[in-house]
């Protein structure tokens, strides 16, 4: 077990900012308040981000502005998967399952195969359960078959099988178990690596700022009052059009467009559970609930992750939290086909919800389409809300050419259209995982022990070919290679590269969304202290 830095030692970390690190915030709001933008896109989720993105790639000028972290709400808060969704087939939406499809293995396997891992799922049959083995057999062969079978052939498998790879899977009255394959990621690490894509095309962002008010121009919206949540600092941004990808505040955003502004979204709660694992697990679960509902357990980052819920949200989208209820349903749902010691309330590490964006209208939240709303206001602000992490590069594609045929050309003609561009741009730090983790593990020019094989694994996974910068941070300054806690592969070097590189701020920016050190339960008073005052040295 590597030890920790001493409380003396923590002031001299990172000192220093590492080579090539963002603009301050300072420079950014000036930068921000004095150029004129083609795009300012208002919210940092997955798909302002996404948008942002494929806006600069097509050479436009874009701003993105967010009032609190990048991917700080929803974006974070998924089910961390990226898939086809198997349970569209039931309603016979097959296009839309091959379109998934695509977009995954095209996100897993060109885009970001180092933030990406592909990941085998088992589905119980149960004596009574919802569905019989006969029809989930062919449903997950079907499934397989529209993903061109590049994940294997969908099939069944004897409980005997599962329960070698599942040892905490209950096999009482377990007639057969359904195989198929998807992909796994971590969400807030995808959206970070999604923002670099963003800046190196030539978007200027700004996270922790919020809009207090939009800027007209004989009616037409313009650009956006601001104010910076860390410094209290005002100011403001022009741009020909504007674009409210706020999430769940989308409707808060559409009334300071038109006070009279009807909703056009209603908000789903999905829960999650992040728990120690009891045995390791070499594959997934996806257990039918009923005829609609699957509740999944995942690996991930060393952990299992258990949920999710999904109910109507009528709050503040700020207040959403996981309540009693919550963890009582997943853990009671999870009980159908996991033991329990694996569900002990003291293995439960973090608890984390997030909102679903749908398109308003009544019935269940539970049956309603995962669909991308997209409106303009009275003033020329488009919105856009909902769809699926997994189609987020499809968004920001569909998004570009709703702005791109708008009347009147508000983005000008000075751009390459978003047909022109090449469909599987890959996100920074491509490259192959294990190849990264060997060099790191191999090449340690710096007098000292060798990295540790977890660490090494973890940057590998969370940074691609951007590693070896951390890395270097490391071999310069020896503190930097202690972890960060003795629990987690993380190390220092981590927190000093979130800072000058990845728009960390607050020390939930870099233990919540930058690391997995919150997720673990690691992310203790000492550690948020250290962390804290590795931030105010910038």
């Amino acid at each position: 077990m590597t030890s920790q830095p001493t409380l003396q030692s923590v002031p001299a970390l990172g000192t220093h900012p590492a080579s090539g690190s963002n603009p301050s915030r300072a420079e950014t709001r000036e930068q921000l308040s004095k150029a004129s933008y083609d795009l300012l896109v208002i919210g940092g989720g997955i798909l302002g981000i996404s948008t942002a993105w494929h806006a600069a790639q097509s050479g436009l000028r874009v701003a993105l502005v967010d009032a609190g972290d990048f991917a700080g709400a929803t974006s974070s808060a998924s089910s961390k998967l990226l898939h086809g969704g198997l349970r569209y087939l039931q309603t016979g939406a097959v296009k839309l399952v091959a379109e998934n499809h695509f977009e995954r293995r095209a996100v897993s396997r060109q885009v970001a195969p180092h933030l990406a891992n592909p990941l085998t799922f088992y589905l119980p049959v149960y004596k009574g359960g919802p569905h019989g083995a006969a029809k989930l057999g062919a449903g997950v062969f079907a499934y397989s078959a529209l993903s061109a079978f590049g994940d294997g052939v969908g099939h069944l498998l004897s409980p005997a099988k599962a329960a070698q790879d599942v040892p905490e899977l209950r096999t009482d009255n377990l007639k057969a178990v359904a195989v198929y394959g998807d992909d796994q990621m971590n969400d807030a690490r995808m959206a970070l690596m999604t923002v670099r894509a963003a800046v190196e095309a030539g978007a200027v962002v700004l996270n922790h700022a919020e809009v207090s008010g939009l800027r007209f121009t004989k009616g037409r919206v313009t650009g956006a009052e601001l104010r910076d949540r860390l410094s209290g600092d005002e100011f403001g941004v022009d741009a020909r059009l504007v674009l409210n990808a706020t999430g769940p505040w989308v409707d808060h955003l559409r009334k300071m467009e038109d006070p009279n502004a009807a909703p056009s979204i209603r908000l789903s709660k999905g829960a999650h559970l992040v728990l120690k694992r009891t045995a390791p697990w070499r594959a997934a679960l996806a257990t039918p609930i009923d005829k609609y509902r699957i509740t999944f357990a995942l690996p991930w980052e060393d952990m299992l992750l258990l949920g999710t819920t999904d109910e109507e949200y009528e709050g503040d989208p700020a207040d959403v939290a996981v309540t009693e209820k919550d963890t009582a349903q997943i853990l009671d749902e999870a009980a159908f086909s996991i033991r329990d010691q694996q569900l002990d309330r003291d293995l439960i590490t973090y608890a984390f919800a997030g909102l679903r964006v749908l398109p308003g209208g009544p019935g269940s939240t539970a049956k309603a389409k995962r669909e991308t709303v997209v409106t303009e206001g009275r003033g020329g602000m488009l919105s856009v809300a909902g769809g699926k992490w997994t189609t987020f590069r499809h968004i920001g594609r569909t998004v570009m050419q709703k702005l791109e045929a708008l009347p009147g050309h508000p983005l000008g003609d000075d751009f390459e259209p978003i047909s022109s561009l090449p469909r599987k741009l890959p996100l920074p730090g491509v490259a192959n995982p294990r190849a990264i983790a060997h060099r790191l593990l191999v090449d340690n020019p710096a007098p000292g022990p060798r990295m540790a094989a977890d660490t090494a694994k973890h940057l590998a996974t969370h940074y691609g070919s951007l590693a070896f910068d951390i890395a270097r941070l490391a071999n310069e300054d020896p503190s930097l290679r202690e972890r960060v806690h003795p629990d987690a592969p993380e190390i220092w070097a981590q927190v000093v590269y979130a800072r000058d590189n990845e728009w960390a701020e607050t020390a939930d920016d870099v233990l919540r969304r930058r690391t997995t050190l919150t997720i673990r339960g690691l992310a203790t008073d000492d550690v948020r202290a250290r962390v804290q005052d590795l931030l105010d040295k910038k």
